[in-house]
């Protein structure tokens, strides 16, 4: 598997996705500037973390218009794997490839600690090797993370099971004290129609080594592997 990992001015968490893409699980992941306008022989596209453009006019707004992005829309609708994670989820957002919006956090603070998901559909690239309903321990690190969207999208994302990761409480319950940004229904990554581009604010790239504390992020890699390698859909 090769995949490029989208470089961005003010990226920070590029080279903790190419090690997780590729070193620790044995494949290819390449840096990838944002001024690049061709990614065929890429089987799958990730969009990283951190702080592109310096977050100016708001989150991923900048990014979402680099050259890069007509590329990975169009691949994306080919059915090519997308995965933006953190900033990358807000770039995915404001790109159009996914649906509704990541505001301010509602304590008003940037917040970066471990969080508990649960694992609400395995039916995609990037959830296929972990268990339905699994409780999973992953860090966040972000100012800007509360996912809104208005209620017939929700209403869209929840009946059609696109909703991919929820915050929870450690035993798995879906109530405030597990939702530590104030997103709506506790959603911490969700998948577009066509289940090929996912975007979470949890970073699994952090978590994919017993020296970082958790593994629990792992078979999010694995998981694409698997669906590249043709195993699973």
């Amino acid at each position: 598997m090769k995949t490029a990992v989208i470089q961005f001015p003010g990226s920070n968490c590029d080279m903790d996705a190419v090690h997780a893409a590729g070193t620790v699980i044995g494949q290819q992941a390449v840096p990838v500037w944002h001024t690049e306008t061709h990614l065929e022989g890429f089987d799958a596209i990730l969009v990283p973390g951190g702080f592109s453009y310096g977050d100016h006019l708001r989150s991923g707004a900048i990014a979402a218009h680099s050259p890069v992005m007509k590329e990975v829309k169009r691949l994306a609708e080919k059915g090519v794997p997308v995965i933006g994670i953190c900033n990358g989820f807000q770039i995915l957002t404001e790109a159009g490839l996914l649906p509704g919006a990541l505001g301010r956090n509602n304590s008003l603070h940037f917040l970066c600690h471990d969080v508990h998901l649960r694992v609400e559909t395995t039916n995609s690239p990037f959830t296929n090797q972990y268990q339905k309903g699994q409780i999973i321990k992953i860090p966040i690190a972000h100012n800007e993370g509360s996912y809104y969207a208005d209620a017939e999208t929700l209403s869209r994302l929840e009946g059609e099971g696109l909703v991919a990761f929820r915050y929870v409480t450690p035993e798995g319950n879906e109530v405030l004290e597990g939702n530590p940004n104030g997103a709506v229904n506790n959603i911490a990554g969700i998948l577009n129609e066509k289940r090929n581009v996912l975007g979470m604010m949890p970073h699994p790239e952090r978590s994919v080594e017993k020296l970082l504390g958790s593994t629990d992020g792992l078979a999010v890699f694995e998981s694409l592997l698997e669906h590249v390698a043709g195993g699973v859909k």
